[in-house]
């Protein structure tokens, strides 16, 4: 399966963010996300949360609570690309995220779906749905 140019950046971009994630980079994370970014995860228990202050709470533990970095590795399992436009693109993908636990490595998974919008030429995530 050809992957087009467009399908390349959207994912590059998307792995860079999920990246940042499990770095706990807030700095870059927050610069590829919109400020009025919205959300339904299992952390906010079924309510749609918007804005970076929720997500800016578990950068910050992270950061507080990480003694020694551990290696953390994500893949995008089977990722789905529909676009809505030249400027908005639905990305749905399962996330593995391989690392170590009590000394163990182990895989968790989640199934994820973030839409993106380009916005003054640089594309930003506007929403995240996350199960």
């Amino acid at each position: 399966m050809t992957i087009s140019p467009r399908d390349q950046e959207i994912l590059a971009i998307n792995q860079a963010m999920l990246e940042s994630v499990a770095a706990g980079d807030w700095e870059n994370y927050s610069q590829v996300c919109s400020p009025e970014i919205s959300c339904f995860e299992a952390e906010s228990e079924g309510h749609l949360v918007e804005g970076h202050a929720f997500h800016h709470y578990y950068f910050d533990l992270e950061s507080q609570n990480q003694k020694t970095p551990t290696p953390v590795n994500v893949t995008m399992a089977r990722p789905h690309l529909r676009w809505l436009s030249d400027n908005a693109v639905v990305v749905s993908y399962t996330r593995l995220t391989q690392k170590i636990h009590n000394g163990e490595p182990i895989t968790t998974r989640c199934c994820e779906t973030r839409i993106w919008q380009r916005s003054e030429g640089s594309w930003l995530q506007v929403h995240v749905h996350r199960s």
